[in-house]
């Protein structure tokens, strides 16, 4: 009789190598290389070191349909029986669009610029990064409730006795 914890190893295991089987009957058209790129270059110019909401917005629309194009039409080389890069390579692409997704999503739901994260509607009149300390001083974590269906925020508050928060300047 297998215990709890080998019956759980058991179910993952069967998740993972099934999701390599879907990976390798795909046989689509474009490459791996060529959807990681598309998704960086949506990252890169939409939710990089400075964003704004109307981007945010087109990435949360964009990566959506790149994430079904993916599981559509990647072309995965190789077989999943020995070690295969490519197979492993098309994982870790799965995993950065469900990701992406919610790494814009959490941009787009913090309206304030803080740290390297700057919203171009939240900055001071000399262009410095606004912050919004009364809304935003908590330690987030969004809890993945599967593709196509939102997240749940957990918040948990920063309380500080010796620091006080204060703006940035950089001038």
């Amino acid at each position: 009789m297998a215990n709890a914890g080998q019956v759980e190893f058991l179910a993952a295991e069967d998740e993972v190598m099934a999701r390599a089987r879907r990976l390798l009957a795909i046989q689509g058209r474009r490459t791996v290389t060529d959807f990681h790129r598309q998704l960086g270059k949506i990252m890169w110019d939409k939710c990089g070191m400075a964003r704004n909401e109307a981007g945010l917005k087109e990435a949360l629309e964009a990566i959506p349909g790149l994430r079904e194009e993916f599981w559509q039409n990647v072309a995965v080389l190789g077989e999943g029986n020995d070690l295969n890069q490519s197979l492993e390579y098309a994982g870790r692409v799965a995993d950065f669009l469900e990701f992406a997704e919610l790494l814009v999503l959490d941009a787009l739901h913090r309206n304030e610029s803080c740290g390297g994260h700057f919203r171009e509607e939240f900055q001071t009149e000399d262009g410095e990064a606004l912050r919004d300390d009364a809304n935003y001083s908590y330690v987030a974590a969004w809890e993945y409730q599967g593709v196509g269906e939102r997240p749940v925020l957990h918040k948990e508050p920063l309380e500080y006795e010796e620091v006080h928060f204060t703006q940035r300047s950089y001038k």
